[in-house]
This record gives structure tokens, sequence and C-alpha cells, in this order.
């Protein structure tokens, strides 16, 4: 069963910036864009594992801090030349507050 949880205000992660949520489903990347767009990924590169939270927000993206793959945050999908997914996550801001669907 699928449920919204309540993870906090969209001013808690810094434009361009980060958070981690720990689930029973493994550790979620949330992501605040420069146009204050959230998005969450599993915390997972679909390249080798590296941790996404840590990397760069750039556009509608985030750069892997291991090797340089970049992640598109609206659906996980590597960008050319590479290929891979990781998984992501709906989410909805209402009032300023992020709410995750797991």
């Amino acid at each position: 069963m699928s449920d919204w949880i309540e993870i906090g205000h969209i001013e808690d992660i810094p434009r361009l910036g980060s958070r981690v949520v720990k689930t029973k489903e493994g550790d979620i990347a949330i992501f605040r864009t420069g146009q204050d767009k959230i998005h969450a990924l599993l915390d997972k590169c679909p390249h080798k594992g590296g941790p996404l939270s840590q990397g760069i927000v750039h556009g509608d993206q985030v750069t892997c801090p291991l090797h340089d793959w970049k992640i598109q945050l609206a659906s996980g999908e590597a960008l050319a030349p590479d290929e891979g997914c990781t998984r992501s996550y709906r989410v909805r801001v209402k009032e300023g507050t992020i709410f995750l669907m797991v």
C-alpha cells in the first residue's frame, strides 16, 4: 500500500540542494531545483550505486559524485551516452510542505 508522507518544508532544502529521507524502501533523495521544483529519486546512481544526494544539482539534473553520470531528476534516467535508470518517486508540494509517495 502506498501512502503520502509529510517530509518537511520546501525551505528545508536549499535551492540546487537535496535531503535524504530514510524509508523501508531505502534512502530517497529529495531535490530542489533553482526554480523550486521538487523531485525524488532512490539515492543510488544506476551506474555503481553512488549517492545522488551528494551530487551537484544543475537545471533539472543531478551529477553523480562518483563517476560524473548525469541523471534526469524527473525520471531518474541517465543522459546519453550513459544508460540506466534509478527509481523516481512522486512528490507534491502543498502550501510549502513537501509530501512523498512511498
